[in-house]
Formats: structure tokens, sequence, C-alpha cells
């Protein structure tokens, strides 16, 4: 199992979109069964994943912007203020380096 965050999103996305995928063709598959509880109960699971699709979407939009923002923040700092990015660069990667020594 994977820690990073980036490819566990990814994953979680790609996973949420086959179960979408999946239960689309189940609608599909059942739209010839007949009854009221089962229509019932198929129009309800269609107004769900309509709603999941769009709270999927705006949290993947809203996230995306985040990190474009951070992003861009973290680029135009490092323009900004190159000798002190590279002076915390330096300082971290002198705390990586004692901490792996110890070991």
């Amino acid at each position: 199992m994977t820690t990073d965050p980036r490819l566990m999103g990814e994953m979680l996305a790609a996973d949420f979109r086959a179960l979408i995928a999946d239960t689309e063709e189940l609608l599909q598959a059942t739209t010839g069964e007949a009854g009221e509880k089962t229509t019932a109960v198929r129009e309800r699971i269609r107004q769900r994943l309509r709603l999941a699709k769009e709270k999927f979407e705006n949290a993947e939009a809203a996230i995306l912007n985040g990190v474009r923002s951070a992003s861009r923040a973290t680029d135009d700092y490092a323009h900004a203020h190159p000798w002190t990015t590279a002076g915390i660069a330096a300082g971290i990667g002198l705390l990586i380096g004692m901490l792996i020594s110890r070991r």
C-alpha cells in the first residue's frame, strides 16, 4: 500500500469513478424490471448517484485549485527570496542527513 497522498487520492478517484460506472451499468441492466418498488429504488439511486458525482467533481475541482494556488505561491516565494529558499532547503537536507546517519 502506498503512502503518497497524491497517489492515494488518484486511486480513490479511480475507485469512485469505477463505482459510478458500475452503478450506472446496473441501473441500465435493471431498466426492464417491472414493479413499483424497483422503479422507486432505481430512481432514488439515480438521484443519489447524480448528487455524488456533482459533489465529487466539485471537491476534485476545489482540491486542484488549492494545489495550483499553493504551487504558485511557493514558486513566487522561491523567486522572490532565492537565498532564503536555498537556506531552508539546505537546513532540511542537513536535518535529514543527520537523522539518516544516526541509524
